[in-house]
């Protein structure tokens, strides 16, 4: 039974490796792919126009989520890791502030998104300053 169990710890912390190496690869896929439409739109002229870009700051924030998702992997202690899902579902909701079209109906849906991610946004500067007072949480 002892070896059936650490085979299984040895494979899981493989899968685990696996994991990494494999968000790694996807971010920097996600690097490229933004830095190519970045220099696509410079090229063009066009890098300021708002219709531009809009589809620039919406893979800008999605790279920044997953660039925030292989940090997690990193990551052993429980309060960086609490902060680090808090910036996550910020980046999340300022992505979808950005990607909502603002018609009269939603109005409500937007200044509560906008509500929620200063709220956020004050949690995530809180923890911070929490994070220098904690002994132990400051590496």
């Amino acid at each position: 039974m002892l070896k059936l169990e650490k085979a299984l710890i040895d494979s899981t912390g493989y899968g685990r490796n696996l994991f990494i190496v494999i968000m790694v690869i996807y971010l920097f896929a996600c690097l490229i792919g933004l830095s190519l439409s970045i220099f696509s739109l410079i090229q063009h002229g066009t890098i300021f126009e708002l219709t531009s870009l809009k589809p620039i700051l919406n893979d800008a924030l999605y790279t920044l989520i997953v660039l925030a998702i292989v940090k997690t992997l990193f990551i052993n202690n429980n309060f960086e890791y609490a902060v680090t899902f808090l910036e996550i579902g910020f980046v999340v909701i300022l992505r979808k502030l950005i990607l909502i079209e603002i018609m009269p109906d939603e109005l409500w849906l937007v200044i509560a998104l906008g509500l929620i991610s200063a709220l956020f946004f004050i949690l995530i500067l809180v923890a911070n300053r929490l994070k220098k007072d904690i002994p132990g949480t400051v590496e």
